[in-house]
């Protein structure tokens, strides 16, 4: 059997977008290093995340990675992508977080200021000993819009929640009320990092980045509406898994629509690799187990089942096995990666990667039907 493009998916202008959205908030911080804000006598933190390794986190798009003919390699990138896009979600609001940390916020206070990037004005709420979500923080941090504070949303652009030591805390950001100039995300779109620097028996700093609403302006059946990943550090390796939820696609069948991209990860900082495996559960699927939600809707099984329907259903006939593994080469689970992204699906390349390997057979992506109904919002 031929290799076929058969409708497979586009994301780029998904992609492109968001990257655009992050580029706009980066302007903020551009001229305000670290090192700057270290100097500047204020108890927010200087670092709010847990970096992850290229191997499993790149944008894809920059590499045309996401068009040409349908391959194993392909598919993994999509991973690379949407880890990428949780990294670098996270990346922002810490960059936002060191960028205010240059003012000097050290205790209770209120002020007004003019944004340089919309030109609005923004209101400015620091307190002490703040509760949220059954937690008492040291710090919070509240700053919102001013002529938006009437809307449901209370104008709210970033709140942060957090102890100084060790470090731990929550961010929440909504673009739209931070910098309207030029922004291209909805209204409803809210990112949100849970940090924290204080060791538990598995990792000694983890974060957890959630983006929830995210409305495409280009129409793409496979836009993203909802994220969520984990991310922990244990020494040299960073695990990592999670959701994102894509409530209008399909692959080679119109039905069923919606389907999240569920995956777990490991990777070497030092050696720069790492391994995933990826699962295509339904939507609506309201399922915990491992098993269900990697090895019954992997991708391998679920690009077979669909493609051999849709052969069918053009030819009256189904294809043979041998086209149907020649055409999902490198589809078997788990996938490899080094420094230049996807290598090979099934077999190791060699025993550098037997510990990432072993870690990952023992870890589950969220729920996907919990990640299709999240919802973010601010503490009002």
């Amino acid at each position: 059997m031929k290799k076929s493009n058969l409708n497979k998916p586009i994301m780029m202008n998904q992609f492109t977008v968001l990257w655009a959205v992050i580029a706009i908030f980066f302007v903020f911080t551009a001229s305000c290093s670290k090192e700057d804000s270290e100097n500047n006598p204020s108890d927010l933190p200087t670092s709010f995340r847990v970096d992850v390794p290229s191997s499993i986190s790149q944008n894809a798009t920059k590499k045309d990675a996401l068009s040409g003919e349908l391959s194993g390699g392909e598919i993994y990138q999509h991973l690379n992508n949407f880890i990428y896009l949780g990294d670098a979600s996270a990346e922002l609001i810490e960059d936002i977080i060191v960028g205010i940390r240059i003012y000097g916020l050290s205790q209770p206070m209120t002020f007004t200021y003019v944004s340089e990037e919309d030109g609005r004005t923004k209101n400015v709420v620091v307190i002490d000993n703040a509760t949220f979500e059954g937690t008492i923080w040291e710090h919070q941090l509240s700053i919102t819009d001013a002529e938006s504070e009437g809307n449901e949303d209370k104008g709210y652009a970033i709140q942060v929640f957090w102890n100084v030591s060790p470090i731990e805390g929550i961010a929440v950001l909504k673009p739209f009320n931070w910098d309207r100039s030029g922004v291209t995300s909805s209204e409803k779109t809210i990112f949100r990092v849970e940090y924290s620097e204080k060791a538990d028996a598995n990792y000694e700093a983890h974060m957890v980045v959630t983006i929830y609403g995210w409305e495409e302006t280009v129409s793409d059946r496979f836009h993203m509406d909802n994220l969520k990943m984990f991310v922990g550090k244990d020494g040299d390796r960073i695990d990592v898994y999670g959701n994102s939820n894509h409530p209008d696609a399909w692959l080679f069948l119109q039905e069923p629509v919606g389907f999240n991209w569920a995956f777990v990860a490991s990777g070497s900082e030092t050696k720069n690799i790492g391994v995933a495996e990826v699962g295509l559960p339904p939507s609506s699927l309201d399922e915990t187990s491992r098993e269900v939600i990697l090895e019954t809707y992997s991708i391998k099984n679920v690009f077979t089942s669909q493609i051999r329907e849709y052969i069918y259903q053009i030819y009256g006939v189904y294809p043979d096995q041998a086209g149907l593994d020649t055409l999902l080469q490198n589809t078997d689970a788990p996938g490899y990666f080094n420094s230049g992204g996807f290598v090979q699906g099934g077999t190791a390349p060699s025993g550098n990667y037997e510990e990432l390997t072993t870690t990952i057979s023992t870890m589950v992506p969220y729920n996907p039907y919990t990640i299709t109904n999240l919802s973010l919002s601010f503490k009002q």
